[in-house]
């Protein structure tokens, strides 16, 4: 599996952008996909998780009511829409997929797209 993120960039708090993951290769096995992000010295943290099969979503508490992720499974590809962008929102954001067997779990990451929020 195969996942290139786009649509990453500079922009104003309170501002908006749309963070799109293309995934390639056998997606046919991936169960869930969702983004992670990672702010310089800090952990990666999940962001926002979205099924394969049933469109069951979750979010981080810290994004709750601003982001919103949806998929196009004709495409296999997910999008992130983050309005009222905070400073604290500045991290690199990575495209996951997952795929579960037996409780096994095998994750594929995107190169990641930088995301800065101005203050």
């Amino acid at each position: 599996v195969q996942l290139v993120e786009s649509g990453g960039g500079l922009v104003q708090a309170g501002g908006s952008l749309r963070l799109s993951c293309s995934a390639s290769g056998s997606t046919f096995s991936i169960n869930v996909m969702g983004w992670y992000r990672q702010a310089p010295g800090k952990q990666r943290e999940l962001v926002a998780t979205i099924t394969s099969s049933g469109g069951d979503t979750t979010y981080a508490d810290s994004v709750q009511g601003r982001f919103t992720i949806s998929r196009d499974n004709a495409k296999h590809t997910i999008h992130l829409q983050m309005n009222s962008l905070k400073p604290e929102d500045t991290a690199v954001y990575y495209c996951n997929g997952a795929t579960v067997v037996r409780n096994i779990r095998l994750d594929h990451w995107g190169q990641g797209t930088q995301v800065t929020v101005a203050s």
